[in-house]
């Protein structure tokens, strides 16, 4: 390009316009954290699961947990706390009720005549004005309140907050679902796909609308309650309530580590190279390649989730290491041509370094292209999004590194610090002087590694996301504690049909399928980490409550059912009892913060308590986000392992396309997969479970692995034609090397300082970042030249 070399501030304002360009619409870029990024769309588990969401119709509710610091949830201090709350609830406009104890209807044997003519207002506290004694006797044991209201010890109440349904939106996800469960089985027309894309269009637009509506009312509520602290602990809890406080403490990390990182980078910079040209240049990169990113995913409607929440991350460590392999061959240059003009200088760097950066980043790419192979949506845009990313961290890189370097003057030789020095030499003398014992250790590494990696577990816990010490793990583990749980589970049970069953065909609902219903119940009731389980079992208790707790029959039960008011019997029985098709709903909660849990195995036990209870496979299914979080998990495990296999196939053919010689390209894999386990094996040693935000750390290593590979490799090839394969390594090393110990000690030192963190997925990604780092440092620079020298010490054999 002689544009570059002859007018480099045009290369420069061009740059900066693009830049400008890209940081106005990098504005719209959103961080969504909300559960349905966490599932994939496309499958039938997923689909069937919102089709009972829509059968069942559960109503979109946050919680408060109200602890009063006198221990009295029924003193009247409480209560005027309670009911202050609640009417500052409903004025923010979306809110449609707010329960409490003291709205709830207060069912009792003997209080009032369920007819359909009862005001269910006048069932309640506001309304009765119990005493403490009267309200704590009602609500101690209550069948469907307990755990819902107020917790089993009476020590803490809840106040449910109810929203209002969006209709448009509704009917929107029915006309989706629609379509995409025809797609399931058939493909669509023209007409039908164009629809659904339009559909989605306008879907899209509506929950990105919701989002910051529900935003804004986590604020306004954590508004409210903190002027209540001096008399209660509150606690605010549910799913846009977590989906807030991630995204919150994801900006803060950014924020707070970003800052840090980013200093910690500079630091290092000026002490390694001693100038402050090459900070300025590497920031500016660092920033053009940032910023245009993340412009373009905002274009494309590419969100960040709880999996790529660290891209900015990666997108430093993808354009730091180009261009301090920029900065070492420029060094070079300058001492090996003491004549030589910076143009000349310049050009001569980029003539060297041109292929190997492009070949890393295409190797780069297809590590994380990998990830694209996988239909579960967040992991794909992820996959797209580093793919995007190293595309665009190599042009920006490639084009604005020569051109801001033509701005300075020429740089005087300098040699490296002796700190660096001392590991290269050894480096050196180990791979070449003690190369078999560097292969054996890199053998026995291969196989700790490898039977580390057997023993990783796939386990995801919200709650322990956070730092226990952390404000926000405290709401979440208490109102899981002390309010049936976290993540919801449901079985939605289908009764045998009426005919088999026998009895009045009227009634809507049968004794047989209660009984059942109750047996499920129990059985869920009975397992590890389960908390509260809701079903018209419940309401039957009430029923029974209701006849002085005298049993009775279906006929009185359906009695009982059709004289309630609509909007109690809505409220008890609605998202549990649905009679065309007659299905019933077992809602449970898991409590996430429960020690040791096995979610893979409590779905086991579940299945298999079914099949005990003599209940077929056709006849139930489990549901809802327990189940899809699990189910998601175990097929990104299982598509990773899979595909990390085809990848490092495609790997070796590519390196046999750039290096021309299948023995080099199978020896250059070997690093790369040793250091790939390492990090998988420390985790399965160590006995960190895969989870949400770790599942692509294989992806990460394998990339970081591959860039320091290339670059040898590529200097050892040319050093190779004029030199003895001991005296190419030794060139390599002595050139390369530096530029790979100066990348790895910059991004490990840099990303450690993530430990601080009170996200503790931001936490293990610095960390096992940092080790994916060094260990691809470790190999690269030693069981890498020992298998060069070991294997590629004849010419011939580098053209086979």
């Amino acid at each position: 390009m002689p544009v570059l070399y002859s007018r480099p501030w045009l290369v420069v304002a061009a740059a900066l316009i693009i830049t400008l360009f890209f940081a106005v619409q990098s504005r719209h870029f959103e961080i969504n954290a909300s559960a349905d990024t966490l599932v994939s769309e496309g499958n039938a588990l997923y689909i069937q699961s919102q089709k009972n969401n829509q059968a069942f119709s559960p109503e979109e509710f946050l919680i408060l947990a109200y602890q009063p610091n006198d221990g009295d949830v029924f003193s009247a201090a409480s209560q005027q706390d309670i009911a202050e709350i609640s009417q500052r609830l409903t004025e923010i406009p979306r809110v449609a009720s707010v329960r409490s104890i003291l709205s709830v209807p207060l069912l009792q044997a003997g209080s009032v005549d369920l007819s359909a003519d009862v005001d269910p207002t006048a069932l309640t506290q506001q309304r009765l004005q119990l005493s403490q004694k009267e309200l704590k006797r009602i609500f101690r044991d209550h069948p469907i309140y307990e755990g819902l209201i107020v917790n089993a010890e009476q020590t803490v109440s809840g106040i449910q907050i109810l929203f209002k349904e969006n209709t448009t939106l509704t009917q929107l996800n029915r006309d989706v679902l629609a379509l995409r469960e025809k797609r399931l089985d058939d493909s669509l027309s023209d007409d039908e796909q164009a629809r659904l894309s339009s559909l989605e269009a306008q879907q899209t637009a509506l929950e990105k609308k919701l989002r910051k509506t529900r935003n804004r009312e986590v604020e306004q509520i954590r508004t409210i309650i903190a002027e209540y602290r001096d008399s209660a602990s509150i606690y605010l809890g549910g799913g846009h309530a977590l989906a807030y406080q991630l995204i919150d403490i994801v900006h803060q990390d950014l924020k707070v580590f970003g800052s840090a990182i980013a200093a910690a980078i500079a630091v290092l910079m000026l002490v390694i190279f001693r100038q402050w040209r090459w900070l300025l240049i590497a920031g500016l990169c660092c920033t053009a390649s940032t910023v245009i990113s993340t412009g373009a995913f905002a274009m494309l409607g590419l969100k960040a989730t709880v999996i790529s929440a660290n891209f900015i991350a990666l997108l430093l460590i993808m354009t730091l290491a180009i261009v301090i392999h920029l900065i070492v061959q420029y060094r070079e240059e300058v001492s090996a041509a003491p004549d030589a003009s910076q143009k000349e200088l310049v050009q001569l760097t980029m003539a060297h370094k041109r292929a190997p950066c492009f070949f890393a980043g295409l190797t780069t790419s297809i590590g994380f292209a990998s990830l694209m192979l996988s239909d579960i949506k967040p992991v794909w845009s992820f996959g797209l999004m580093m793919v995007m990313a190293m595309i665009i961290t190599l042009a920006a890189t490639l084009l604005l590194f020569p051109a801001l370097l033509l701005l300075f003057d020429r740089e005087s030789p300098r040699l490296p610090g002796k700190l660096f020095q001392w590991p290269l030499k050894a480096s050196i003398h180990l791979s070449l002087r003690r190369g078999s014992v560097v292969i054996v250790t890199g053998l026995v590494m291969l196989v700790l590694t490898v039977i580390g990696a057997m023993r990783l577990s796939v386990e995801n816990s919200f709650i322990n996301y956070f730092n226990s010490d952390t404000q926000v793990y405290r709401e979440l583990a208490f109102i899981d504690q002390h309010f049936g749980g976290s993540t919801p589970l449901d079985i939605i049970y289908t009764p045998q049909t009426q005919n088999t069953e026998g009895g009045d065909q009227s009634l809507p609902l049968r004794a047989v399928s209660v009984q059942q219903t109750h047996r499920i119940q129990d059985m869920l009731d009975r397992q590890q980490a389960m908390g509260t389980t809701l079903s018209v079992v419940n309401f039957t208790r009430l029923a029974r409550a209701l006849n002085n707790d005298r049993p009775i029959t279906e006929y009185e039960l359906a009695a009982v059912y059709w004289t309630l008011d609509d909007a109690i019997r809505k409220d008890l029985l609605g998202s549990f009892f649905v009679d065309e098709p007659p299905r019933l709903r077992i809602n449970a909660r898991v409590q996430d913060s429960t020690e040791g849990l096995n979610r893979e195995q409590l779905l086991k036990d579940i299945h298999s308590g079914m099949e005990e209870l003599g209940i077929p496979d056709s006849q139930y299914q489990l549901s809802n986000l327990f189940v899809l979080y699990q189910a998601m998990l175990e097929q990104l495990f299982e598509s990773q392992i899979l595909t990390l296999g085809a990848v490092l196939v495609v790997l070796t053919l590519v390196f046999w396309a750039v290096f021309r010689s299948l023995r080099l390209a199978i020896l250059a894999m070997v690093p790369n997969v040793i250091s790939t386990l390492a990090v998988l094996g420390v985790m399965g040693w160590f006995s960190i479970p895969l989870d949400f935000m770790t599942m692509t750390i294989a992806a990460i290593a394998m990339g970081i692995a591959v860039d320091d590979t290339i670059h040898l490799v590529h200097r050892f090839l040319s050093e190779r034609r004029s030199a003895a394969v001991d005296q190419a390594i030794t060139r390599a090393l002595n050139s390369v090397g530096y530029a790979l110990i100066y990348t790895s000690t910059i991004i490990a030192l840099g990303f450690v300082l993530l430990v601080g963190s009170d996200f503790v997925p931001s936490m293990m990604f610095g960390l096992l970042t940092a080790l994916a780092v060094m260990m691809a440092l470790i190999v690269n620079l030693t069981l890498l030249p020992a298998l060069l020298k070991q294997f590629m010490a004849k010419p011939e054999y580098l053209n086979g």
